[in-house]
């Protein structure tokens, strides 16, 4: 080395910068923690630091006090240290960033200005000013600037981003539409609903923002054992110290002073502190990707121990709404003149089933005409003329009260019954004429999740205020063997409790304000993000998609963060109890060899590096493809055949 680079004077010119100035976020923390009697990670560095630096000071201006022999100067340790340490937080404070990268796309595709129609004309404002009732305007290949309704339009959305689903989605008139997500073929006209903080991309990442600050029962654990570890260490650095001094060889007191500052260093639980935290945020960060909105740590962890999941039955296990699906004609009725002319009937009325069957015909392209004479008899059904016919649609007995014999369809009406479904009947011009079945029909995935939770180990229970009869019939569809039916609303949470009274971790997924009791009465509550807000509010997760499968994902990426997190904290705790020996200096005496101080700060850098990339590795998680699961129908009750996807 030049003699210039040798100097003591010229090195302690260098160094003090860099130990106050460069270090001082690190002691200010780590001596206000020693005056607390709470000493922690910084209190490691700064004594080590300080131990290093003032032997060198000592060394420089009064080397006389010393020995020849251990005039040893260590201000380069002090940098070295210094500087890896906060290289080491540099890396981290990057992992960190790195968590938000989902949040930060979602935030570069919001749509920075909107097309709002005012006092008659089309102005282009800042989406900022756009407010709730404005009428915004979308063309092809634009962002949707705010959370809305169709009013007028028809096109393509791509709602990936919120949604975590790649296949478009088609919104007509009456149809609800995302801000940031992006308008694909046709031009449309919506209503603002929510604006500003009140979008859904705003809930989104305020929920995730709640979710990374939160800590999670497992960090509670690191950091009981850290409280005990940081004195313990201090023990061992004076300890180490004193036996050095008392009973080293030659230049006792420099090995003394280099064993204690290299425990010091080494056993800095800086990769402790981030085992936790920074596989939380990664996990959280890669759950919104696909949908999955976790509002705390907590629930992010407890989801890896439930051993249960009870399901709602509308709106969650099925589409929440009314659907025909069979049609049963007689007489010599034609099945599409037998719909035209109920559902043109029924056109006029408010009624679900009556609307459902409407809707029917419409998704079978069968045009429709207007009815005349409508009169609705309550709790029976409509009667109605079209195209000259007289109709009489509702219950069985509504037909039997008029001389019409329905027994031809008993037998129909019944299995469809069976099935969990509405029979509807009909006549036409005083004649039976047939029979069609409405039901709340099962989501396309739901058998599919519900199969994949069982083989997890999870046990599968189907809550509902329904009759136990349509409950029955709707688990047999879709493998459920336990139903608790005709439930009041108020009593959903005892349900709850019944099954946490067993013993058993239990999750709840509902959409409804009638589920908000039993989501937050549960360990973890899944909301389905297509329900009310008042279950949102209620729940831990949140499922933006509204589809089932939600739940499995989270459940898996819950089980892959706390297998990360443990890895971590092994890693955390394999340097330490390995470094720790070496640096007091337990192999000098067979080998020769003391652990220095530089190493020891690349060592404990080492440690938090190899912590930050693994939990990193959650970003390549990927929800596994589901197989293909096969309903069960009445006719096979038995099994479900399961096929690879």
């Amino acid at each position: 080395m030049p003699d210039l680079l040798l100097n003591h004077w010229f090195q302690l010119a260098l160094i003090t910068p860099v130990m106050f100035w460069t270090g001082r976020p690190i002691h200010t923390t780590g001596w206000r923690a020693l005056r607390n009697r709470s000493a922690e990670m910084n209190s490691l560095i700064t004594l080590g630091t300080c131990a290093a630096y003032g032997y060198s000071l000592l060394v420089t201006v009064a080397p006389g006090v010393l020995p020849a022999g251990v005039r040893g100067v260590y201000y380069e340790a002090v940098g070295v240290i210094l500087t890896l340490i906060l290289l080491g937080r540099l890396f981290e404070a990057k992992a960190k960033a790195g968590t938000g990268q989902a949040i930060r796309e979602l935030l570069g595709l919001r749509a920075r200005t909107a097309r709002v129609v005012r006092d008659g004309a089309e102005v282009e404002v800042p989406v900022e000013e756009v407010v709730v009732g404005d009428v915004v305007v979308v063309r092809p290949g634009e962002k949707v600037p705010v959370d809305g309704v169709i009013v007028d339009g028809r096109s393509t959305l791509d709602e990936s981003m919120v949604t975590g689903e790649s296949i478009p989605v088609t919104k007509t008139v009456e149809d609800e539409v995302v801000g940031a997500t992006i308008n694909q073929t046709g031009a449309f006209r919506l209503r603002a609903t929510k604006v500003g903080a009140d979008t859904m991309l705003a809930q989104i990442i305020r929920f995730v923002q709640q979710a990374q600050a939160s800590r999670a029962p497992i960090q509670r654990v690191a950091d009981l054992v850290a409280s005990y570890f940081v004195p313990a260490v201090m023990f061992i650095a004076i300890a180490s110290f004193a036996v050095w001094y008392a009973v080293g060889p030659d230049q006792a007191l420099t090995l003394g002073l280099v064993s204690a500052v290299a425990v010091l260093i080494i056993a800095c639980p800086c990769a402790l502190g981030l085992a936790t935290p920074l596989s939380i945020m990664v996990g959280t960060g890669k759950g919104a990707q696909h949908g999955i909105l976790i509002r705390s740590a907590e629930a992010l962890e407890t989801a890896h121990r439930l051993q249960a999941i009870v399901l709602d039955k509308t709106g969650t296990i099925t589409q929440g709404r009314p659907t025909l699906t069979d049609v049963v004609q007689v007489n010599g009725f034609i099945e599409d003149e037998f719909v035209r002319l109920v559902a043109s009937a029924e056109n006029s009325s408010e009624h679900p089933l009556g609307q459902a069957i409407v809707r029917g015909a419409a998704d079978h392209g069968i045009g429709l005409v207007e009815a005349s004479e409508f009169d609705s008899v309550t709790g029976k059904g409509i009667t109605a003329t079209v195209d000259g016919h007289r109709l009489l649609v509702g219950k069985a007995a509504m037909l039997t009260e008029v001389g019409i014999d329905t027994s031809d369809l008993r037998e129909d009406a019944d299995r469809l019954a069976s099935d969990g479904k509405t029979p509807v009947f009909a006549a036409i011009d005083g004649e039976l004429a047939g029979v069609m079945a409405v039901a709340d029909t099962v989501k396309e995935d739901s058998a599919t999740v519900i199969a994949e939770l069982k083989r997890l180990g999870l046990d599968v229970v189907m809550i509902t205020g329904d009759n136990r009869r349509t409950a029955e019939a709707i688990a047999r569809q879709v493998g459920i063997d336990r139903v608790l039916a005709e439930v009041l609303p108020e009593h959903k949470a005892q349900e709850i409790a019944r099954l946490q009274d067993e013993g058993r971790q239990v999750g709840m997924v509902g959409d409804g304000i009638n589920d908000a009791p039993a989501l937050a009465q549960a360990d973890v509550g899944f909301a389905i993000g297509t329900g009310t807000d008042v279950a949102i509010e209620a729940s831990d997760i949140t499922l933006t998609s509204g589809a089932l499968g939600g739940v499995l994902t989270a459940v898996n990426l819950s089980r892959a963060t706390m297998r990360n997190i443990r890895q971590n904290l092994l890693l955390a705790f394999v340097y330490n109890t390995a470094g720790i020996p070496l640096a007091a200096g337990v192999l000098y005496p067979f080998t020769g060899w003391l652990l220095s101080p530089i190493i020891a700060a690349a060592a404990m850098a080492l440690s938090s590096l190899s912590v930050v990339g693994n939990a990193n590795r959650l970003r390549t998680y990927t929800p596994k493809s589901l197989p293909l699961v096969a309903r069960r129908t009445v006719a096979d009750r038995t099994s479900v055949e399961v096929a690879a996807s």
